[in-house]
């Protein structure tokens, strides 16, 4: 039902599992004997992270935080916490999960955040990377694919709440999003 409101789809399902085998290894090999602690963004970065967490054979800590930037579809100027992290990342090695970077400026203010928290390290590792919407000049370490400037939705992503659930990431046609 849901895939008819898409143009095309960019990313399949098998698509996703390889994004994950490979992103799982190198997140493995670089973290490998360090106290890691993943911090998932919510919502959207949920089900990028508890994929890829299944696939690190390491022992690991997981949290989440909620920063939102976009209401229905659009940018909003102010950045709100919504749900901070409830670990001491002090002295820990943090690997922020996100499901898409576009400005970067969500991603500075947790960034900023984990900084004064004293972590050890702090690397981010995202699904879709969208380096044409920056405004902040940043590149994550861990990247599953980029991406041009589309608006997408599925696996995590939304268009006002809906379609997160979609296996695929896919690009919404605009009559459903211009209504």
């Amino acid at each position: 039902m849901m895939m008819k409101d898409l143009e095309k789809v960019l990313v399949t399902e098998a698509e996703i599992t390889e994004i994950i085998n490979r992103v799982s290894a190198r997140i493995e090999k670089d973290y490998k004997g360090k106290d890691l602690v993943m911090i998932g963004n919510l919502k959207g970065g949920a089900p990028f992270m508890m994929d890829l967490i299944k696939k690190i054979n390491l022992p690991l800590i997981i949290d989440f935080i909620r920063v939102e930037s976009y209401f229905g579809g659009t940018t909003q100027g102010e950045l709100v916490f919504r749900k901070d992290i409830e670990v001491d990342i002090t002295n820990k090695h943090v690997l922020i999960v996100d499901d898409i970077i576009d400005s970067s400026r969500t991603l500075k203010m947790v960034i900023d955040l984990f900084k004064k928290r004293n972590a050890s390290s702090i690397e981010v590792c995202t699904l879709l990377d969208k380096p044409s919407g920056r405004v902040i000049d940043y590149t994550p370490k861990y990247i599953g694919t980029t991406i041009g400037n589309e608006f997408v939705v599925g696996y995590g992503l939304d268009y006002d709440e809906k379609y997160r659930n979609l296996p695929v990431i896919g690009v919404l046609k605009e009559e459903v999003y211009k209504k």
